[in-house]
């Protein structure tokens, strides 16, 4: 026994189609939002206004020479390798999440060496970008980088 084709077919397939694709949308759309932690700037067009004073800023920290260079140790502290900072310069991070929900700590740091300084804490397990910033004499430098 052949059953025909109808409309009512034809619309079934559609909707039942389209119905797929919305539903997809619709998760996937959730799924995007939820993993967002925020915005960098909450307007850009004053952001805009501010960019030439962010670059002498940029010039005027490259000009110290000072730079940081990061590593996670195994028990799970962040290692800090300092170059061309003075002495008794004051060395502060705070750390967030880049995915999901937000989460921020800060960071203390410990002297282990000449020049080498350990968070006194350890850090969660994943990835973290870490907002590290230096101020000897006047001076102030900072840097973003990501730790995993």
């Amino acid at each position: 026994m052949k059953s025909e084709f109808t409309g009512r077919h034809m619309t079934a397939v559609l909707v039942g189609g389209f119905g797929i694709v919305v539903a997809v949308n619709l998760a996937m759309a959730t799924l995007a939002t939820r993993g967002f932690g925020g915005v960098v700037v909450e307007n850009s067009y004053v952001a805009s206004q501010k960019y030439n004073g962010w670059l002498d800023q940029a010039r005027k920290q490259h000009a110290l020479g000072w730079s940081v260079d990061v590593k996670r140790q195994s028990g799970g502290t962040i290692a800090l390798a300092l170059n061309g900072v003075p002495d008794g310069a004051d060395v502060t991070a705070q750390l967030r999440r880049p995915l999901g929900a937000p989460e921020t700590t800060e960071l203390a740091f410990a002297s282990a060496a000449p020049g080498t300084l350990v968070s006194a804490t350890p850090v969660a397990a994943g990835r973290w970008i870490a907002r590290i910033a230096i101020e000897a004499g006047g001076d102030r430098w900072a840097k973003e980088v990501h730790i995993e």
